[in-house]
């Protein structure tokens, strides 16, 4: 079984969330999935990206293959420089799953609101 790290579609019309998944090549895009490794939500300013890294380096350190979408997302988190056994960018700790914390700046912007 060939495994992937893609993007599922989720939310209402025009209003679109995505989950990071681990999931069978052969499944539809909302199809089965085998595991939710996070969110992801391009709507918000900025783009909020939750990910569970420990999973994901896991995942693809059993030859999971990821989307060109997610490798991206994978690399702002700090999972690819995990599994490569780098040090993550700086601020990648924002998107690890389970931060809820906002940024400093994102903080302010909220209160001034």
């Amino acid at each position: 079984m060939a495994v992937k790290l893609r993007l599922m579609r989720m939310g209402k019309k025009k209003q679109p969330t995505y989950r990071i998944v681990a999931a069978d090549s052969r499944s539809p895009r909302n199809g089965r999935f085998i595991e939710i490794l996070g969110h992801y939500d391009a709507r918000h300013e900025p783009s909020v990206i939750k990910v569970d890294n420990e999973r994901a380096v896991h995942w693809l350190r059993h030859g999971a293959q990821p989307s060109e979408t997610v490798g991206k997302l994978l690399t702002i988190s700090g999972a690819m420089a995990e599994l490569k056994g780098e040090k993550a960018p700086e601020g990648a700790e924002q998107y690890q799953k389970g931060h809820d914390e906002a940024p400093a700046d994102e903080a302010a912007a909220t209160a001034d609101a």
